[in-house]
């Protein structure tokens, strides 16, 4: 006969990821995003991914860097990393997971929050925000890449963070009451008590290997924090 302790070690950790759309500098950094996806199934886990359902705050064409006349659909766009295996942030459910991650990209300050715009003064999609601090009130850790810190910062004010080195950005986020940690490329800044971990990838100039690290251990720190 199985026990309930047993079963409980043999199901796998359920980690919900919060995409922000398609693409570094209107949405979810697909190498940090996909990195992540490896990292948490590479740990023996599953992943669910999310999206909200909102309109994208604009569109930008990579190669130029110059808006776009045309409008996208943050959930659509997300869906083209998920290869169509999403669901609309509006359904997510804390209860059903053990983590959330967050990966980076302009999206995060753009289509999740407002702070690429705001600053200090910047809102957070309400969605997202539910998501978070549902998480949070469950005891549950979060793990937060590039530029999407921020976004934790705006919710929980006091906490400890990092996106790397860029001061401008460190400055905004003290401004919200956060503290940041200076760190480079793979390393990780954890606050115990909020159970939040954070790592700079694209916020620094990186290799794509640096940021397959930095998305590992970022994981792995979750994780920690879940044992």
């Amino acid at each position: 006969m199985i026990t309930k302790i047993e079963k409980n070690m043999s199901e796998k950790k359920r980690i919900a990821v919060i995409l922000s759309g398609c693409g570094v500098f209107d949405g979810a950094e697909i190498h940090e995003s996909v990195f992540t996806l490896w990292a948490i199934e590479n740990a023996g886990a599953e992943y669910e991914i999310f999206a909200p359902d909102v309109e994208q705050h604009h569109v930008i064409n990579h190669i130029s860097g110059d808006e776009m006349d045309e409008k996208r659909n943050v959930l659509i766009e997300s869906a083209r990393i998920a290869r169509g295996n999403i669901k609309p942030l509006s359904g997510f459910n804390a209860a059903d997971f053990d983590a959330l991650m967050l990966p980076g990209g302009f999206g995060a300050a753009k289509n999740l929050s407002s702070f690429a715009f705001d600053g200090p003064e910047s809102t957070v999609n309400k969605e997202v925000e539910k998501a978070i601090l549902d998480i949070n009130k469950d005891g549950k850790p979060i793990g937060a890449l590039c530029i999407s810190p921020v976004i934790l910062a705006k919710i929980f004010g006091k906490a400890k963070m990092t996106i790397g080195s860029d001061q401008g950005t460190a400055d905004a986020i003290q401004a919200m009451g956060a503290t940041h940690v200076n760190t480079t490329h793979g390393e990780v800044v954890i606050d115990e008590n909020l159970k939040i971990a954070t790592t700079p990838c694209y916020m620094l100039d990186a290799k794509i290997t640096q940021i397959a690290e930095g998305a590992e251990n970022v994981v792995k720190a979750v994780f920690k924090m879940l044992d």
